[in-house]
């Protein structure tokens, strides 16, 4: 059974920090990634990066501000979310896939999904 276990999200003020983690269980997989999702939208890709971390793949709303990492060791990802802003509020949901794809921004890719965890940007 894989799970998908989210956490460090919260509240913060515009120009804040916060950094996302997502601990998986059951097995390794070969990429993982961020998507969000605000009120009345559509979920959104933000970051993803394949098994040995030396590709990363970003939208362009998170560029220059979010850098995605990951520890195999820990099956770990994480979203290290710098200079955020009010639009960046949504609840933010860890996806894996369990083999390669180019597809890494479409959703319907993903294989596993976490349960997703609340960021707040006030301005």
């Amino acid at each position: 059974q894989v799970q998908l276990v989210e956490s460090g999200g919260g509240s913060v003020q515009t120009g804040g920090s916060l950094r996302l983690s997502c601990a998986a269980s059951g097995r390794t997989f070969y990429t993982m990634g961020w998507f969000r999702q605000a009120p009345g939208k559509e979920r959104d890709f933000v970051a993803a990066i394949n098994w040995s971390g030396g590709r990363t793949y970003y939208a362009d709303s998170a560029k220059g501000r979010f850098t995605i990492s990951r520890d195999n060791a820990k099956i770990t990802v994480y979203l290290q979310m710098n200079s955020l802003k009010p639009e960046d509020t949504a609840v933010y949901y860890c996806g894996v896939i369990r083999s390669w794809s180019l597809l890494v921004d479409r959703g319907h890719v993903y294989d596993y999904w976490g349960q997703g965890t609340q960021v707040t940007v006030s301005s």
